[in-house]
């Protein structure tokens, strides 16, 4: 079954910058959209942004855009978000995870199939 490892988390401050890596392993990602979710204490897990199985369609929640973007290569198997100006608010754990549905928009955790363990983000103010 396609497997899916979160790479790229860390403490950061304010402002600056942080790369997350989404790999899979197991089936080729040509499949599935892919969507990156975070949770943060106390808090449910929420959508950030998602990516359709070819790439072509993005989509990002508001508190977001203009600064994280989402990106892949299939060929590579991998996953890609991209986080600029990142603030306190953003701290969170960051998953990534799969669906073969074509949901045209960040969806429900429930209907992604695969996830993967997470990756912890800390944006110190």
């Amino acid at each position: 079954q396609l497997q899916l490892a979160e790479s790229g988390g860390g403490l950061v401050q304010t402002g600056e910058s942080l790369k997350l890596t989404c790999t899979a392993s197991g089936f080729p990602l040509d499949d599935y959209a892919i969507a990156w979710f975070r949770q943060a204490p106390g808090k449910e897990r929420e959508g950030v942004a998602d990516i359709s199985s070819s790439g072509h369609s993005t989509h990002y929640v508001d508190f977001v855009k203009g600064r994280f973007t989402i990106s892949r290569d299939n060929a590579k198997k991998k996953v890609w978000l991209q986080m600029s100006s990142l603030r306190p608010e953003d701290t969170a754990i960051y998953w990534c995870a799969a669906t073969v549905r074509d949901l045209h928009a960040i969806g429900d955790p429930i209907f992604y199939d695969y996830w993967g363990q997470g990756t912890q983000v800390t944006v110190s103010s």
